[in-house]
């Protein structure tokens, strides 16, 4: 059975991704006229230098907050130190595989004295964080919604937000995180070092919150990108970062393209297609998408820049 299942796995990620891909691409012809009216102002472009901006503000947090989860797991380490090696690595997520920026980091931390087992248990634990924080603030940003629904499904976000906030305690995550760890060294020889010896010793409360922060910078980013290419009204706030959260989530847990490309942009489009027209959609999914990729490079290029002019000191 798991031989089976091993020899299926390239096919369905294979799969997922032509189908997000044809989907993108029906999307794409049906609406071309409509992505091709529109125009980016003066002040749509200044929205989009802030949308890069932001952006990258979220990818140094997140690499600050990685910072907090090593110290969580007894190996403080500096906030600077984990933001440097975070920035270097991130854009390696779009290369085949998808696991290259983990094994950078683990990599980076092993040569920086942390054991094997605490530098993957780190970059596990780091993504288990990020799938709550997404799953969080979608509830929230969906909660103003569930107040004109009948009482039995206004309770729902809470008990979703219920559910979510004990799923990261240590009594749920120390047992997720084993089982992840096995999952991730059998698929891609991702980890072969023994996790069972680490665990959480207390509820990460504030590296949850870190990954809820760097996810609402992120909502900021993709709000600014939509600003871009139609102004976004306040009432409109809470459906465009609930709908923003949940394709970031689906693009991150969901196996597919690196980085989550065809995966985040297919998730958004279904998921605004009732309140917004495909075509506007498709143009703010495609920006963001530019937006995303061109942080990550800043964030990279100035980690370059910076230990050669480092090492020329």
């Amino acid at each position: 059975m798991k031989q089976i299942r091993s020899r299926l796995q390239p096919y369905l990620r294979l799969a997922i991704v032509g189908g997000t891909l044809f989907f993108l691409a029906k999307v794409l012809k049906d609406r071309a006229a409509e992505v091709a009216a529109i125009r980016i102002s003066a002040v749509g472009w200044a929205s989009l230098a802030l949308a890069i901006g932001v952006t990258l503000l979220a990818h140094i947090w997140s690499g600050w907050v990685w910072s907090w989860i090593l110290r969580e797991l007894d190996r403080p380490i500096g906030g600077v130190w984990s933001v440097q090696v975070y920035l270097k690595t991130n854009i390696a997520k779009y290369l085949p595989g998808n696991v290259w920026h983990f094994y950078g980091r683990i990599k980076a931390a092993i040569d920086a004295g942390i054991s094997p087992g605490t530098a993957t248990l780190s970059v596990l634990l780091e993504q288990l964080l990020m799938a709550a924080s997404g799953l969080l603030v979608a509830l929230i940003t969906a909660l103003p919604i569930q107040a004109g629904l009948p009482d039995p499904f206004r309770w729902l976000g809470f008990v979703g937000l219920a559910a979510v906030l004990l799923g990261v305690h240590p009594w749920i995550l120390n047992p997720l995180i084993q089982s992840v760890s096995r999952l991730k060294g059998k698929a891609k020889g991702f980890a072969t070092f023994d996790t069972s010896t680490f665990r959480m010793k207390r509820y990460p409360l504030l590296p949850l919150l870190g990954e809820m922060g760097f996810l609402s910078l992120r909502g900021i980013g993709f709000l600014f990108t939509w600003q871009a290419v139609q102004e976004v009204n306040p009432s409109q706030i809470f459906v465009l970062l609930g709908a923003f959260s949940l394709a970031w989530l689906l693009g991150l847990v969901v196996p597919g393209a690196p980085g989550g490309i065809g995966v985040f942009e297919a998730s958004a489009i279904a998921l605004l297609d009732r309140s917004f027209s495909p075509g506007l959609i498709l143009s703010a999914v495609a920006l963001y998408r530019l937006v995303s990729i061109l942080a990550e490079a800043i964030g990279a290029a100035l980690i370059f820049l910076e230990s050669r002019l480092t090492a020329n000191r």
